[in-house]
């Protein structure tokens, strides 16, 4: 079985849960794959999937701002704050100029309250849960960023935004937060994620394209370097990476401790390893190290 992790940028269509996304990813690789973030189900676009020891980086990846274009529907609002929702409340539509009169009070750091559909736990237990079962649920607000608030285009109740975001922003409580803004309420129609950290939806795969897949999961030195930067790039010895192998983090990566991460190469320029430099150790091995007859397996 192939044991090389990966890196995979996937496309999600709409009406697509992101568990099957993952799931035909595991079915084409044949391995364990994460996720950096997932979108509903009525909602498309980028996902970023980690396969084999790969999926140690999950929390490097889950930490990087997002970028949407997102369509909000002003005149109702709904449960669930997105199209498939039931509505629960109704207004007035209102005009452009009043939406373009409050939006500024949604940029920058702000404190959001999650919507009570969410995965967020409540006591030990997903809000979506309870709130299915009829409970009252109280979300507690939240710090978020919002970098730009891009209002492109409005019509019949309509409005088509550009929204990049910090990590746990959500943008269905910025629908309903604008609509109440402006006078009215207002849900999110329709979403799709078009960036993720430095990587974006016009370069991913579809989930179903087993080729695709195959070739996307070619180019995780590439995407690593996109990522943590050509800057903390570091070479090892060999007798470093023998004891690597075993646990140990090298003496000479010291230098990269304020960075938090840094690529470990071999002297041949083979990207062997990603360390997490400030907490002193290897967080996931990219290509296995053999050493005097020793192997280190990546999955």
């Amino acid at each position: 079985m192939e044991t090389t992790p990966s890196i995979l940028l996937v496309a999600k269509e709409s009406g697509m849960t992101s568990f099957r996304a993952l799931s035909a990813v595991k079915r084409t690789l044949g391995k364990k794959v994460g996720h950096a973030g997932t979108l509903d189900k009525f909602a498309q676009g980028l996902l970023v999937v980690l396969t084999g020891s790969l999926t140690r980086l999950n929390p490097l990846f889950m930490n990087l701002d997002k970028r949407y274009r997102a369509g909000i529907r002003f005149g109702a609002e709904t449960d669930t704050l997105d199209p498939d929702g039931t509505v629960v409340a109704t207004a007035a539509i209102p005009s452009f100029d009043e939406i373009k009169a409050v939006v500024g009070h949604f940029i920058g750091a702000i404190e959001q309250v999650p919507p009570a559909y969410s995965a967020l736990h409540v006591e030990g237990r997903r809000a979506s849960d309870r709130a299915r079962e009829g409970e009252v649920v109280v979300m507690e607000k939240r710090p978020v960023v919002v970098y730009h608030f891009d209002l492109l285009s409005y019509s019949d109740g309509l409005l088509e935004a550009d929204i990049a975001v910090s990590k746990g922003t959500y943008i269905r409580s910025l629908a309903r937060d604008l609509g109440l803004a402006a006078g009215s309420v207002a849900h999110l129609e329709s979403l799709t994620r078009t960036e993720i950290g430095p990587y974006c939806l016009d370069e991913a795969v579809s989930a179903d394209d087993s080729q695709a897949l195959i070739e996307s999961g070619s180019r995780v030195e590439e995407y690593l370097l996109r990522l943590i930067g050509e800057e903390r790039r570091h070479t090892c010895s060999h007798t470093e990476l023998g004891r690597m192998v075993y646990g140990q983090y090298p003496p000479s990566a010291k230098g990269f401790e304020r960075s938090g991460w840094a690529l470990a190469y071999d002297p041949e320029g083979v990207l062997r390893a990603v360390l997490d430099t400030q907490n002193r150790k290897i967080a996931a091995w990219v290509c296995p190290y053999e050493r005097e007859g020793r192997v280190h397996e990546t999955v």
